[in-house]
């Protein structure tokens, strides 16, 4: 028992490795996420530092994966992925993909908007795709005023002020990729040409 523990805490390492290069992740940008020093992380991966639940814990987080992926734990039996829903301003938003930087996907679920003063427009850095599934969304992008209906696809920059509101009358419900640096999506298909 005693050596198959110390062969998994010796793969540790390695597939913290792995993982980090998998999501293009460099060492720098993950000491930043997870308060941990970039030596302690080389260390970690290399195997010259014996991986501890205070280190496996930010890590886990900042990849948004399980522990038991991080150590190699047999599986449970339960394939199901249990996404933690985050609620900002009503509008919750359940994440699709489980790593750090880069695409974002999420479901977001929007409650009918109840009418207000002014509508404020923000702006951020990043580049946003909106596929509505369900439900009325109005998107206010610059000077446009957009009605989006199930079926319809909205992309824009998000460095220009917007704002997306559900008129009603009941649940809004859209599929959004976001990427924080600007990423945008590349259409690789197309239908043939008729002609």
């Amino acid at each position: 028992m005693a050596n198959d523990d110390s062969a998994a805490l010796a793969a540790v390492g390695p597939r913290l490795r792995a993982l980090r290069h998998q999501r293009g992740t460099t060492l720098t940008q993950l000491a930043h996420l997870t308060g941990i020093s970039v030596s302690t992380l080389s260390r970690l991966e290399s195997g010259s530092r014996r991986p501890t639940l205070e280190l496996l814990l930010p890590l886990a987080r900042a990849y948004r994966v399980p522990l038991d992926e991080l150590v190699d734990a047999p599986a449970t039996g339960d394939p199901r992925v249990h996404p933690k829903p985050i609620v900002r301003h009503g509008v919750t938003f359940l994440p699709l993909t489980r790593r750090p930087g880069g695409l974002q996907a999420f479901k977001q679920i929007l409650p009918r908007d109840t009418p207000t003063g002014e509508l404020t427009q923000q702006t951020h850095e990043g580049y946003e795709w909106i596929y509505v599934l369900s439900g009325r969304l109005r998107l206010l992008l610059g000077e446009h005023d957009l009605m989006l209906t199930p079926g319809e696809v909205a992309e824009f920059d998000t460095r220009v002020p917007h704002r997306l509101l559900n008129p009603g009358p009941g649940t809004a419900e859209a599929l959004t990729l976001f990427g924080p640096q600007g990423e945008r999506l590349h259409v690789r298909a197309r239908p043939a040409d008729p002609a």
